[in-house]
């Protein structure tokens, strides 16, 4: 059975925080710094400035937040063009079954003037 990546929009996100479900953003550190993140989210930056990704490191840390593959996760990039990538993956190649990513990204989130810390 194909499985595949879900969406949630920014003003959908609330219900996922409270449950609990790990926000896990992959973006780079100076991206950290220049928009902030959401509250909560994990920092698990998937690939560095050149595009480059060390796919077994990152899994080894990914599956320190998320244990099982039926747990709901919300990957968060710039414009959810890496999360859309790295989500399929998880989806499709690796059997997560509740993976969704952050519809527009950071950049939807902060159009819509959502929180972010610093």
């Amino acid at each position: 059975m194909n499985k595949t990546l879900k969406n949630v929009l920014p003003q959908d996100i609330q219900p996922f925080i409270d449950e609990n479900v790990p926000l896990i953003d992959i973006r780079r550190d100076d991206e950290f710094k220049a928009t902030g993140i959401i509250k909560g989210a994990y920092k698990l930056t998937f690939f560095d400035e050149y595009g480059r990704h060390d796919l077994e490191k990152w899994l080894n840390d990914f599956k320190k937040i998320v244990k099982n593959k039926e747990d709901k996760f919300i990957l968060v990039c710039a414009h959810a063009n890496r999360t859309k990538t790295v989500g399929d993956y998880l989806a499709n190649k690796l059997e997560y079954t509740n993976a969704y990513h952050l519809e527009g990204g950071m950049a939807l989130w902060l159009d819509q003037n959502k929180e972010v810390v610093y």
